[in-house]
């Protein structure tokens, strides 16, 4: 009769044991990261998609702000001028506000500011209006001649002038220049200006910095009518 070696049984037992005991931890171990895993991966996907939602709202916000504000600037006002200096005619956003001496006793018989909302004080020299208007007492051909000399004499720290021929659309035969750059005798100012002959006088009309070069190019050149 054979004998049956009880050690080894249990030694094969305590084996199997043990190694159902090791996977099965590894089985949890490995559960547990995976759950671990996604639900990061989950947790970061939300904040993707809540940071996109976000920015979107607030790129949408910035669109329909700019877009009311473009809106409220329509219909536009206008200022008309004296006759005497001819009838200078300008529609601006009326969102703007004016302050225009007509009175025509100054240097300047014709001399307008425009601002958004509240015209600032007119001199404190550092504020750049959206919109300047000025008849002056010399004739265009002096004032020409003047932007020429400071088109060639801009020191390094201005913005070069460039002048072109230009003719307001609704005047189209009166033909003068437009200047764009560092205006030395408009305070140095970065500016774009249009240079027209008023007769014996010379009308100017420009804007300062760049912040309103698009009203500027939208609403008050195609609109601006005078009497040469």
């Amino acid at each position: 009769m054979r004998k049956l070696n009880q050690d080894g049984a249990v030694s094969g037992l305590a084996l199997s044991f043990g190694l159902s005991v090791i996977l099965l931890v590894a089985a949890i171990s490995f559960s547990a990261w995976a759950f671990s895993s996604r639900q990061d991966y989950k947790d970061n996907v939300d904040e993707k998609i809540q940071a996109a939602v976000v920015t979107a709202k607030q790129q949408e916000s910035a669109a329909k702000d700019a877009e009311f504000a473009e809106a409220a600037k329509s219909p536009v006002r206008t200022y008309t001028g004296p006759e005497s200096f001819g009838s200078i005619t300008i529609k601006y956003p009326k969102t703007w506000s004016a302050y225009v001496n007509d009175s025509g006793t100054d240097s300047s018989p014709v001399d307008g500011y425009f601002y958004p909302n509240v015209v600032p004080g007119i001199t404190n020299r550092s504020t750049p209006f959206a919109l300047r208007l000025q008849v002056v007492g010399q004739s265009y051909s002096e004032v020409a001649k003047n932007l020429a000399g400071q088109q060639k004499n801009t020191d390094t720290k201005s913005t070069p002038l460039t002048i072109s021929p230009y003719a307001l659309p609704k005047v189209p035969k009166v033909v003068g220049i437009k200047v764009s750059g560092t205006l030395q005798d408009k305070d140095n100012k970065l500016g774009t200006m249009i240079v027209l002959p008023l007769r014996s006088q010379t009308l100017e009309v420009w804007t300062e910095g760049t912040q309103f070069t698009s009203d500027f190019d939208k609403y008050i050149l195609p609109n601006m009518t005078f009497s040469p």
